[in-house]
């Protein structure tokens, strides 16, 4: 079973945050021989979906750097979604794990940038 965990971004900025995730025995998951992908959507039946930059910081010490870009959280309407990330082995007759899933709630701007 996925953990669960509500984060938040700023509409129009550029959203980062880096996880620690562990396996049930509170040890660091190792992630080295996974690929990692996630995605964000409104409803959980929705079409559109926007996906996540996910990166290895530490592939044995279970750290994952999660990524939007200011252009990707600019074409979202604020409010709230929902978001998962799974892993995914090859290797394992494409064996996959959701390891994250919760609510992603993007807060309106108010300051608008023209460039």
């Amino acid at each position: 079973m996925a953990s669960y965990a509500n984060i938040s971004a700023d509409q129009g900025a550029d959203f980062q945050t880096i996880l620690e995730l562990e396996d049930a025995n509170g040890d660091p998951l190792d992630l080295t021989e996974y690929n990692l992908y996630g995605q964000i959507r409104r409803t959980y039946k929705s079409a559109n979906a926007v996906d996540f930059t996910i990166v290895k910081n530490n592939a044995t010490g279970g750290i994952i750097h999660v990524k939007l870009t200011s252009e990707q959280t600019a074409s979202m309407k604020s409010g709230r979604y929902v978001y998962d990330i799974y892993s995914m082995n090859t290797e394992i007759s494409n064996s996959r794990i959701k390891l994250l899933e919760g609510i992603f709630e993007l807060i309106p701007s108010v300051t608008k940038i023209i460039e």
